[in-house]
């Protein structure tokens, strides 16, 4: 009597990417928010991951849930340095970080055992360093920092995310392509590929660089599965796409926001909503594989975007 036949392993996230387009999810602050969680706070929605941790894979379940296939963690605003102002050690810091991955492969257990079709993938973000400071200058870039320097802020943190072995490392929301010259120096040797996502206006960098030249750097970046945008608007996210695409020749990862402001000063957000799942077929049809949504972009909007890549 044999037992039943081993199942084939699942594609890894470069496989699935080659196969067709994936679905990323949606904000994870906003949809925290949503929950009722006040994230009015230098560390946003890394300090949950110290106290409410089942909060977390709550907001992840809801996107799963909704149609995503990759959770991104909550870790985009997790660092040593920002940890440390709150009086907490490097150890359990590094533990924070681990737990983010674990939070989101528990969402993704969650959501196989309820039904969720096909693999789930884990994505272990690293915000850029303006997002450690809080104030407003991730959306800016030029910190004043070398390159090496850069590399030496990122590096750590970028060990420890790797050692909980995530899916994929999402390089995000990167506003200089000085700050993306050394996480691509930072994340060499790690074992675990990465995206690198620019966070853009226009055709430029947050920081003034062509994205042409931006897109440049990651081109040729073994490590790199994927290149493209996030945190932008979706008119910014039409154009980049594009420019991606013809630079790299590698699979586009695209996630821009709502279409809403935000206000640094005020901090708010103010417009209106522009996200809509009818870009999809533009985006896929000029090279985007990993597909989802930013700030303000939520479950309802995710599954919408799923539904579209999916008929």
């Amino acid at each position: 009597m044999t037992g039943p036949s081993p199942q084939p392993p699942s594609p890894t996230l470069a496989e699935a990417l080659a196969a067709g387009p994936v679905v990323l999810d949606g904000g994870l602050s906003n949809q925290l928010e949503a929950d009722g969680h006040d994230l009015s706070d230098a560390l946003w929605s890394a300090r949950l991951l110290a106290e409410e941790p089942e909060a977390v894979v709550r907001a992840h379940l809801a996107y799963y849930e909704a149609g995503a296939q990759v959770a991104i963690t909550a870790s985009y605003q997790a660092t040593f340095e920002g940890f440390a102002r709150r009086g907490t050690g490097p150890e359990e810091t590094a533990g924070l970080l681990r737990r983010s991955v674990a939070l989101a492969r528990e969402a993704a257990s969650r959501a196989r055992a309820g039904g969720a079709p096909g693999p789930l993938y884990v994505a272990a973000s690293a915000g850029p360093y303006g997002a450690m400071l809080a104030d407003g200058s991730e959306y800016r870039g030029r910190y004043g920092l070398s390159v090496d320097e850069l590399e030496r802020f990122h590096r750590p943190r970028l060990e420890v995310l790797a050692d909980a072995r995530p899916d994929v490392l999402a390089l995000e929301t990167v506003p200089d392509a000085d700050e993306a010259r050394a996480l691509l120096r930072a994340v060499r040797g790690l074992g675990v590929p990465a995206y690198l996502s620019y966070s853009v206006s226009g055709d430029r960098t947050r920081a003034g660089q062509p994205l042409e030249e931006a897109f440049g750097y990651p081109a040729d970046a073994d490590e790199v599965i994927a290149v493209g945008v996030n945190c932008c608007a979706p008119d910014d996210a039409d154009r980049a796409v594009r420019i991606a695409a013809r630079v790299t020749g590698k699979p586009v990862v695209v996630y821009p926001n709502s279409g809403e402001r935000w206000d640094a000063a005020a901090r708010a957000w103010c417009g209106s909503p522009a996200f809509r799942a009818d870009r999809v077929a533009g985006w896929v049809a000029d090279g985007a594989r990993l597909i989802g949504g930013c700030c303000r972009v939520g479950p309802d909007a995710i599954a919408d975007l799923a539904a579209a890549l999916h008929r």
